[in-house]
Formats: C-alpha cells, sequence, structure tokens
C-alpha cells in the first residue's frame, strides 16, 4: 500500500497524473510489493532526525539511457534510519497542525522493492510506509490539513492533491511529493478526531551493500 492509497479516488487520480508526467529519476523504476513485515513504536531522538534528514536530502542520482534507469544508483539509507527519517516527517505534520501524536497507532512496513517489469532484486533493497494518527481537535481539521499544505509546499514538494469539502469523506486530506527525495507524504481525517499521517519512502538500499544490476 502507497502513501497515495489513504486518498480519496478523486485525489489519488490527481496524484497518479501528476506521476505519469514527472520525469524518471534514479529509483523510480521501482515499485513496492503488498508483502510487508510491520513493527510498533519505538523512540526516535532529535539529533537522529537531523542526520537522517540531510543524510537523504544529500542523495546523487545518475542514470544510464541504456537501461531505462532500471540500474541507477539508489539512495541509500538503513532501515532504522529510514523509519527515523519518516517519523520526522510526520512530526512535523504534527506540529504544523498543533495535533498530538498517538504513538499506539504508529505503524511501520518495509517491503521489497519490485521492478516494474516485475524484476526483483537480492541485495536488501526496501521502501518504508511509516503512518501515525494524531489527535485533533474536529473543528480545527481543516485549517490543520491546509496549513500542512502550505509548509509542504514551502519545503519544496509538489503538492499532487488537496481537498476540503465537508460533503466528503473524509472532508480535508492532502497528498504531496518531493522531486529530489522522492518520498510521497499524506496526511487526512480519520475518524472523529484525529489526522492520519503517512510518510511513504523510495525504494533505497542499505549502506555499505553492492547494489546489484539487473
Amino acid at each position: 500500500m502507497g502513501a497515495l492509497d489513504g486518498l480519496p479516488a478523486d485525489i489519488r487520480d490527481q496524484a497518479k497524473r501528476a506521476r505519469s508526467e514527472r520525469p524518471m529519476r534514479a529509483g523510480t523504476a521501482w515499485a513496492r510489493t503488498t508483502s510487508s513485515s510491520e513493527k510498533y513504536p519505538r523512540p526516535h531522538t532529535a539529533a537522529l532526525l537531523m542526520v537522517v534528514g540531510l543524510a537523504l536530502g544529500g542523495c546523487v542520482f545518475g542514470g544510464d539511457d541504456n537501461d531505462d534507469g532500471i540500474n541507477d544508483p539508489l539512495p541509500r539509507m538503513s532501515r532504522s534510519d529510514a523509519e527515523a527519517w519518516a517519523a520526522h516527517w510526520t512530526e512535523s505534520m504534527a506540529r504544523t497542525a498543533r495535533a498530538e501524536i498517538d504513538h499506539e497507532t504508529e505503524r511501520i512496513r518495509f517491503s521489497d522493492c519490485v521492478g516494474r517489469n516485475d524484476e526483483v532484486a537480492d541485495d536488501g533493497r526496501f521502501p518504508l510506509m511509516y503512518s501515525v494518527r494524531a489527535n485533533i481537535a474536529p473543528e480545527r481539521r481543516a485549517e490543520a490539513v491546509r496549513n500542512i499544505r502550505d509548509a509542504l509546499a514551502e519545503q519544496g514538494l509538489v503538492i499532487q492533491g488537496y481537498r476540503s469539502d465537508p460533503s466528503m469523506n473524509p472532508a480535508n486530506a492532502v497528498g504531496a511529493w518531493h522531486p529530489e527525495d522522492h518520498p510521497t507524504i499524506t496526511a487526512e481525517d480519520s475518524g472523529d478526531d484525529q489526522l492520519l499521517l503517512i510518510a511513504d519512502t523510495p525504494c533505497l538500499l542499505p549502506p555499505g551493500v553492492e547494489q546489484q544490476q539487473l
């Protein structure tokens, strides 16, 4: 399940159109499988979050037109660092929304990378889908999601879909994608008094592992 799977159908369609129009970059030839392993809450430190954010932001992307990008260098990150990096995104959204994270709702899902032509590598590459819910007064959710949208745009993310419509369910939702680091970020109403916050990473390769050529 990708981060956009949590969005309403109309917003997902906007996001898919945006994805189809953007240029391919290293690692984007890889998709996520539905098989996964999950684990639950663990603490994160502010110092680690800062280091991890800089690490992914500093990835260098290359390419070879002869293989359609399938063997382009993948960004490198350990699973623990990817988890902390994703938590940083959701915590940042919660602060922007002035909402309190419910750590009991944290879900961490690692899965395998599968190529567009069903290629499977054995080098340990993975994507991560991280989600958590945050408590907020129902009457504040429209403003909160709007503020999250504006904050994501200020940080250089492309807003792929946004809605604030009380006649729809969920009424408030936003999906965004970063054109350099490639995470997909989602925030939407959840239940009566929560926001669902999701950070979905691209395919990542663990440090120190030789990238398998396909």
